[in-house]
């Protein structure tokens, strides 16, 4: 397991991540920018959205000190190779690939593989994981996660990421989840940045209220 401190800082301030699956390099700035505004700090740019590498370029350069920016659906590392050199921060799969882990580790960029087994979590951890993405979350349970994190390093994040919707955070957080990643029910195409950032600041004030009274 890896830590790195921006990463640390950006999730502590809010450990929602924005999947903008199918965002254009024209839009994304104005919705990166209502993202920040509703208190998200990390945003992710799926690799099969239109010209996503120009997406990551423009939205890094525009979020500098505001936001941690990255690339999803991130499956060789040749990829993480590009993410680099377009300025992407964050590295996120849909699965626990080795090569991919270690390679997003040794370019000092966060590692945020996705997992279904403890067996692979532990995989990905060995490899160099900063956080980990329960995927898809629809095809698990928040029994499954709490089985799981009776196991899995207390200090280590989990999100899931699949269907997460402003009613079904809760039980997920007190089955142990960090935080998630949220894709179609915030952003989709066609979405205009003031939609999203009306959905974004629903899901972060959910999350407060719930983080809020799972410390209690």
């Amino acid at each position: 397991m890896r830590f790195i401190p921006e990463f640390d800082s950006a999730f502590s301030a809010c450990p929602l991540v924005a999947i903008l699956r199918g965002v254009t390099p024209d839009e994304v700035e104005d919705i990166g920018e209502a993202l920040v505004e509703a208190g998200f700090r990390l945003i992710e740019v799926p690799l099969n959205s239109p010209e996503p590498l120009d997406s990551i370029a423009r939205l890094s350069e525009k979020l500098r000190g505001r936001a941690m920016v990255g690339a999803g659906t991130v499956l060789s590392v040749e990829q993480v190779a590009q993410v680099a050199d377009a300025g992407g921060q964050i590295v996120v799969s849909p699965n626990t690939n080795a090569g991919v882990i270690e390679a997003t580790a040794t370019a000092g960029l966060a590692s945020l593989p996705g997992f279904a087994t403890p067996s692979e979590a532990f995989a990905a951890i060995d490899a160099g994981a900063t956080a980990l993405k329960l995927f898809p979350a629809e095809a698990s349970s928040p029994l499954a996660l709490k089985a799981a994190r009776a196991v899995l390093p207390k200090e280590l994040a989990v999100l899931p990421v699949g269907g997460i919707e402003v009613d079904s955070m809760e039980p997920w957080v007190k089955a142990g989840a960090s935080g998630f990643g949220l894709g179609s029910s915030l952003y989709k195409p066609g979405r205009t940045p003031a939609e999203v950032g009306e959905r974004a600041r629903e899901f972060v004030e959910a999350w407060r209220e719930l983080s809020a009274a799972q410390s209690q």
